[in-house]
């Protein structure tokens, strides 16, 4: 087996073997928590840019199962502490090195995951690269790279519908900022026909739809870069009913005049807990976001509904007399396994006209 290092901006050099394809890519470190779901995060549009690091020790024993992906793959790297060569179940289809190589994929095996995520925990999210040999010169070519025009290369091109395989109950816009494929499933499996339209749609196009209510997905990048979008949402705002998931959750809030910040490692993971502040219960959830939405700045615009229990950030806001609410996290992922699916039951009772509020 071919050896390969990880080389991070500050210097630190982790040596591994290699697996996939045979590039030298450079990516933005992160870490992920999941102890399943590695296809899922493989295929997340919302990893563009991104090497990613998975701290649970075993990863492929499952196989690929291409029902379960959820987009384009957008990684730029991997990094496992073992790769399971020989995958067992039912489902699987082949072994995760070949998705790897079909995919274009760099990526490491047989390398210390815990060790490197204690560095981005203390140090913050840094740039780093995968390589053959390790560099003798400048790492300038590592630090000096940044995640630019994330949403439009990983947003749909053209608009598609998708029909409910029954009754059409409602009509829902979904704009695609590097949507999961199961947040169009969640809607669909409630009735809804919905239109997928691509990041740069016009609120005038929403409009011609004229559809009960509009979605606005997950994506990757930082979110104040997507400023056309921004604009356009202002326009939607109050005019339809709005969900926002992820990166439409920081959106909104830019729309609607708030602010974000970028966070010291990120949320990644298929276990992090969320505090409702509505009621009594906490949720656990998936997440996959670098930035948050700081809730202080759009006090008297916009209420607190979520928060995270571990570092205490927004996870939720409901913009009373708006029709609009939004979460950070992923209420389609099936991470409690189904504790927030109950959120796009509350986008549909936001289409009959009703306002949000919480079991």
């Amino acid at each position: 087996m071919k050896k390969g290092y990880l080389v991070l901006a500050d210097g630190t050099v982790f040596e591994g073997e290699r697996i996939g394809a045979e590039s030298n890519p450079i990516g933005e470190l992160v870490f992920t928590t999941g102890m399943e779901g590695y296809l899922e995060t493989l295929t997340d549009p919302s990893f563009y840019g991104q090497i990613v690091v998975q701290t649970f020790p075993l990863i492929g024993n499952y196989g690929v199962i291409s029902a379960d992906f959820e987009g384009k793959t957008a990684v730029r790297g991997y990094i496992v502490s073992e790769l399971c060569d020989t995958p067992s179940n039912f489902r699987s289809e082949y072994g995760l090195d070949k998705f790897l190589k079909d995919n274009g994929i760099a990526g490491l095996k047989g390398l210390d995951t815990r060790a490197i995520t204690r560095i981005i925990r203390e140090n913050g999210v840094m740039n780093a690269a995968i390589f053959d040999e390790i560099p003798s010169g400048s790492l300038d070519l590592i630090k000096n790279y940044s995640v630019v025009n994330a949403v439009k290369s990983v947003s749909t091109d053209e608009k598609y519908t998708v029909k409910p395989s029954g009754k059409v109950k409602y009509k829902v816009a979904l704009i695609d900022y590097g949507a999961k494929g199961n947040i169009i499933k969640s809607l669909t499996g409630r009735g809804a026909e919905v239109q997928v339209f691509p990041s740069t749609a016009k609120a005038e196009e929403i409009f011609g739809y004229k559809p009960d209510g509009v979605m606005l997905s997950n994506g990757p990048g930082d979110p104040q870069e997507n400023a056309e979008a921004i604009a356009e949402i202002k326009k939607i705002i109050g005019k339809l009913p709005v969900f926002g998931i992820c990166l439409g959750h920081q959106l909104v809030a830019l729309a609607m005049g708030g602010t974000t910040y970028k966070l010291k490692y990120g949320h990644r993971g298929a276990n992090q807990p969320v505090k409702s502040l509505t009621g009594k219960r906490t949720y656990i959830t998936s997440q996959n976001h670098g930035y948050a939405v700081d809730a202080n700045s759009l006090d008297g615009v916009a209420r607190e509904i979520f928060i995270n229990a571990n570092d205490k950030s927004n996870e939720g806001l409901c913009y009373d007399g708006k029709k609009c609410f939004t979460v950070q996290f992923h209420p389609e992922a099936a991470a409690g396994p189904l504790d927030t699916g109950f959120l796009f039951d509350k986008f549909t009772d936001l289409m009959k006209g009703k306002e949000y509020a919480e079991n």
